[in-house]
């Protein structure tokens, strides 16, 4: 079995595959229309051919400006195949070791893209199961279970409540609030991340993340109570597709006074004031309070996600 990088000679093969499952797929219109942007590109699209015909199909993304892939989108090996969990990571190990090569600085994450009941579906689960298996053969082990949320207009924009100021601040205030609220947080990342790396380098990684996201830095906000007590940070964001929550957090002295919704009733004023039709979001499905102050703010969760990442060293 042959696993290799496409060319623009493969592109009709790469659309026609077909897919036999609703796992994280991606048609011929969306690669097509996100391959003419630069989010996908030949050389990230690998494939694994028997006798010239292609039985295996891994796409890999990142935005327009990434020198490296981010993340793996979509991975399929037919049903044909005896052992699909052992070509899928053939195919993953290949394209993991080309970008390694090519100065990538860590292994791109996998995403998998789940309905809300999927354990329940025995299809889906099992689907799930043979990537899972590729995944953590070729050292993908962090998994992450991720709720994907939603807000649109019909559920209405919250109003201020007046118990916190926002206002705009320095980098190394912002900096300073990135490293306070990673104490103690639920955020499965972030937790990681402090273990191994420690609060500083933690706080600088999340705020270089989400000064190269989409958004304006000029969007974020810090809050703090009518007294001028910091209680956190609001920072909406976006995606190449939409308007995103981004990132939110309050001071561990101050957790418990459900400060949160004001901080995330902010966010999504802000967007909707800028005529936002929908804003995205996700969270942890293990970080609890995140999750319940989602709900009272009107968010629904559309889609589950998996996330498999290389450790950390």
């Amino acid at each position: 079995m042959l696993f290799r990088a496409t060319t623009g000679a493969d592109l009709d093969r790469v659309t026609g595959f077909s897919i036999d499952d609703a796992v994280s797929a991606i048609d011929a219109d969306r690669y097509l229309d996100e391959l003419g942007q630069g989010m996908y590109r030949p050389e990230w699209t690998w494939i694994a051919e028997v006798d010239q015909r292609v039985v295996g199909r891994a796409l890999w993304w990142g935005q327009a400006s990434s020198a490296h892939p981010v993340a793996l989108d979509c991975l399929h090996v037919e049903a044909s195949v005896d052992d699909r969990a052992a070509v899928a990571a053939d195919l993953l190990g290949a394209g993991l070791g080309a970008f390694a090569q090519q100065g990538a600085p860590k292994p791109p994450l996998y995403n998998l893209t789940l309905p809300n009941d999927w354990r329940a579906d025995e299809s889906v689960s099992a689907a799930v199961a043979w990537r899972r298996r590729a995944a953590l053969a070729v050292g993908l082990t962090d998994e992450v279970e991720r709720l994907r949320l939603e807000w649109t207009p019909e559920v209405g924009v919250p109003s201020a409540s007046g118990r916190l100021v926002f206002s705009t601040g320095s980098d190394e205030e912002f900096l300073d609030v990135f490293r306070r609220i990673a104490v103690g947080s639920l955020d499965t990342e972030t937790r990681r991340n402090l273990a191994v790396k420690g609060p500083e380098l933690t706080a600088r990684e999340e705020m270089d993340f989400y000064l190269d996201c989409p958004g304006e830095r000029a969007w974020w906000r810090l809050a703090h109570t009518a007294d001028g007590t910091l209680a956190g940070l609001a920072i909406p964001s976006a995606t190449p597709y939409n308007r995103n929550v981004g990132y939110l957090g309050v001071v561990p002295e101050l957790r418990g006074h459900r400060y949160i919704d004001d901080v995330l009733a902010e966010i999504t004023r802000f967007h909707a004031e800028q005529g936002a039709e929908l804003i995205t979001a996700t969270t942890d499905t293990t970080n609890v309070p995140m999750a319940a102050a989602f709900a009272r703010a009107g968010y629904r969760t559309a889609q589950i996600r998996l996330l498999y990442s290389a450790p950390e060293s």
